[in-house]
């Protein structure tokens, strides 16, 4: 079931480059209201922003509250075509350096095509597993992802390289989606569903639970939003019935960006 959940989402994010826009986090190609967005906010007006490498896949802006300074080394998670690499390089400088990774091989391509159009030298896109980063221990100051972290099967052992690869007082800031109640059984078995980060998501407290569990401390949820999904959307994989059902409970669907710190 993992390789599949994998291979799901390795499917849909090739398609995203192909696309030139996104099938993920954020509007989705399955929907007919392509006003599904997971963002609440413009990357527009970011420092450093590319628009070449913004496919639309985000659900936060990690980087605004992630404290990166000038000289850190910073990793992120799904880098996808590049789109946060260039926003921190922007902010670590000359002296730092931003390292991208992602198990897509046709985003790695696409990022690192967008790194030479933009001269960048400071910027390494690396293809790899969130599960068992190409990273040395204890190298990195900071690490962010921008609502990838769903689509890792198991989110313990993610979080624990998160952890391992971070230097001691390092920190992270994650954007990523969660829920407030259980989703439908139908949601939940769709891999569509999984590679847009829905049916990937675990119950608010039990997602807090497994960054606790992985050893960090100073958890704080900096933003938080509701996503709201269309029923032309969701009546793809779940009935009539189990959507009137679905509202009633008004369960949720959030946003939400989270930092906390390696002792």
């Amino acid at each position: 079931m993992t390789k599949n959940i994998k291979e799901a989402v390795k499917q849909t994010y090739t398609a995203a480059v192909k696309n030139g826009s996104g099938c993920g986090c954020g509007p989705s190609c399955c929907s007919p209201e392509q006003s599904a967005s997971f963002l609440d906010e413009n990357y527009k007006n970011v420092e450093g922003y590319q628009e070449i490498a913004d496919y639309g896949l985000g659900c936060g802006l990690p980087t605004e509250i992630a404290d990166i300074r000038k000289g850190n080394i910073v990793l992120d998670l799904g880098s996808g075509a590049g789109n946060d690499v260039f926003i921190a390089r922007n902010q670590v400088g000359e002296s730092g350096k931003v390292i991208g990774v992602d198990f897509t091989e046709a985003m790695v391509e696409k990022a690192n095509e967008n790194k030479s159009k933009l001269g960048f030298h400071n910027v390494e896109f690396i293809l790899g597993d969130i599960e068992e980063l190409p990273v040395a221990s204890k190298s990195v100051d900071v690490v962010i992802s921008n609502c990838v972290m769903n689509l890792v099967p198991d989110k313990n052992i993610a979080y624990q390289e998160v952890y391992r690869v971070l230097k001691s007082g390092g920190h992270f800031s994650i954007s990523d989606v969660v829920l407030n109640s259980d989703l439908p059984k139908g949601i939940l078995e769709a891999a569509e569903m999984y590679a847009g980060c829905v049916s990937g998501a675990l119950e608010k407290n039990e997602y807090l639970k497994v960054i606790k569990k992985a050893g960090f401390q100073d958890l704080q949820i900096r933003k938080e939003h509701e996503i709201n999904l269309p029923d032309s959307l969701l009546l793809q994989f779940i009935s009539n019935a189990e959507l009137e059902e679905y509202r009633k409970k008004n369960s949720a669907i959030i946003s939400i960006t989270i930092n906390a710190k390696k002792p």
